[in-house]
C-alpha cells in the first residue's frame, strides 16, 4: 500500500459526498473502477455539517467493491476511530487539530483494529509541526480546501505541504501514502501530482460526470502523466 518514488501508481477515490444519498448502493457501485471510496463523516462539531456515521458506513461497506477509505471529520477522533477500522474500512483519517491526546495513539488503535491509519490537515496547519507523528501513519491528507463542505475551489497555496511530504518519503524519513482531497478535478490533478500526491480524492469531478468510469480513468492518466 505504501508509495515508492521509483513507481508510484497514482490512485483515485471517489468522495461519495458529492453522491445522491438516497440512491447510496447504486452510487456506491458506479465508481467501481476506482481504487478506493472516500467517505466523509462529519459530526457538525469539528465542522458545521453533519453527514453519516458507522451505521451507515458498515452498509456502504457491505455493499462496496472497492476499499473505503473514510475521512473522519469529528471531534474526539480516539473515541471513534477504531469503530470504522472494525466495520472494514481499509483507511481510516482522523485530523490532527481534532486530537485531544498524542495522535501516534489513534494510529496505533486504528491499526491493531485493522486498518491503514491516516492524518489529515487543515490547509492553515503546518506539517512541520506533525513529520515525527507521521512516522506511525500509513497516510497523510492534506487539505486542499478548508474541511466541510463539497464543491469548494482548490486552493493550490497548500501543495508546498505536498512537496515536503513527497521529499520525507522519498529521502526515506517517511513511509506512507500522500492523499489530497478538495476541488480536484481535470483541471488541477496535475498539480498536485507534480507536487508529489499518490491519492486523489474528487468529488463532483467524478460523480458529475456522464460517465465514471471514464472519467476516473481520464482522472487517473493526467496524474500518472504529471507524477
Amino acid at each position: 500500500m505504501h508509495s515508492d518514488d521509483g513507481a508510484r501508481t497514482p490512485m483515485i477515490a471517489p468522495s461519495l459526498l458529492s453522491a445522491d444519498f438516497a440512491r447510496l448502493a447504486d452510487e456506491v457501485a458506479r465508481v467501481a473502477d476506482a481504487d478506493w471510496l472516500h467517505v466523509d463523516v462529519m459530526d457538525a462539531h469539528f465542522v458545521p455539517n453533519l453527514t453519516l456515521g458507522r451505521p451507515v458506513v458498515e452498509a456502504i461497506q457491505a455493499v462496496s467493491p472497492i476499499p473505503l477509505d473514510c475521512h473522519l471529520m469529528i471531534e474526539a477522533p480516539e473515541r471513534w476511530a477504531p469503530g470504522y477500522a472494525e466495520v472494514g474500512a481499509r483507511n481510516v483519517t482522523v485530523h490532527a487539530e481534532a486530537c485531544t491526546g498524542d495522535p501516534r495513539d489513534v494510529a496505533r488503535d486504528i491499526r491493531a483494529a485493522g486498518a491503514l491509519a491516516g492524518l489529515a490537515l487543515k490547509p492553515g496547519t503546518p506539517l512541520e509541526r506533525y513529520e515525527d507523528v507521521l512516522r506511525d501513519f500509513d497516510t497523510l491528507l492534506v487539505m486542499t480546501v478548508e474541511p466541510g463542505f463539497g464543491g469548494q475551489a482548490f486552493m493550490a497555496e497548500v501543495l508546498p505541504k505536498v512537496r515536503r511530504a513527497r521529499e520525507l518519503v522519498a529521502a526515506g524519513h517517511l513511509r506512507l501514502l500522500v492523499e489530497v482531497d478538495g476541488g480536484i478535478n481535470a483541471d488541477t490533478i496535475e498539480q498536485a501530482a507534480a507536487a508529489g500526491a499518490d491519492v486523489f480524492v474528487a468529488g463532483s469531478a467524478v460523480y458529475g460526470a456522464d460517465d465514471p468510469a471514464r472519467a476516473i480513468a481520464a482522472l487517473r492518466a493526467q496524474a500518472a502523466g504529471a507524477a
